[in-house]
């Protein structure tokens, strides 16, 4: 388990009994929610990313995210009605964002409606920009996607010190 300096909660990898809460979660949040069937087939995925955020044994939020090659995306992030505003989003996505980034990811891709200003914000103080837009991407109510991508920095060349050739 990981924790942020200061923060009263932890991270972890999602398992299956983590399931039916990250559900309950999922259906407070959005009004078209995943069902639980969909987080179980992911913890088989190989390419999925599922990581939980708890205080004490309390499920606060959960994270899902995908990779292929060097992309990934953030399938959904959410946290409990209770626990908003207290950086366990902010936790979750940092810790996404560096796990892929150690594995060579060097663009993220989400969607987030447009009227979320809260997570917008969030997004874009991790250095997520607006690169498109999905037309009545979701559902109850019908509205816009906006679909952001955060790049990942470039490398800077490690500088090999040069050695003078040998003289005879």
């Amino acid at each position: 388990m990981t924790s942020g300096a200061g923060l009263p909660f932890a991270l972890r990898a999602m398992r299956p009994d983590d399931v039916d809460g990250v559900a309950a979660i999922e259906g407070e949040a959005f009004s078209d929610p995943w069902p639980a069937r969909a987080f179980r087939d992911l913890l088989r995925h190989p390419s999925a990313r599922l990581r939980v955020a708890l205080e004490g044994g309390t499920l606060l939020g959960y994270c899902v995210v995908m990779r292929a090659l060097d992309e990934g995306e953030v399938a959904n992030i959410a946290t409990a009605p209770t626990a908003r505003r207290r950086g366990v989003a902010a936790l979750l996505l940092d810790d996404a964002m560096s796990a892929l980034a150690r594995d060579g990811v060097t663009s993220l891709f989400l969607e987030v409606r447009e009227s979320n200003t809260a997570a917008r914000a969030l997004y874009a103080s991790r250095g997520f920009r607006a690169v498109g837009r999905r037309r009545g991407y979701y559902r109850l109510p019908d509205e816009d996607a906006l679909v952001l991508r955060w790049s990942a920095p470039p490398v800077e060349p490690v500088a090999t010190p040069t050695v003078p050739p040998a003289t005879s």
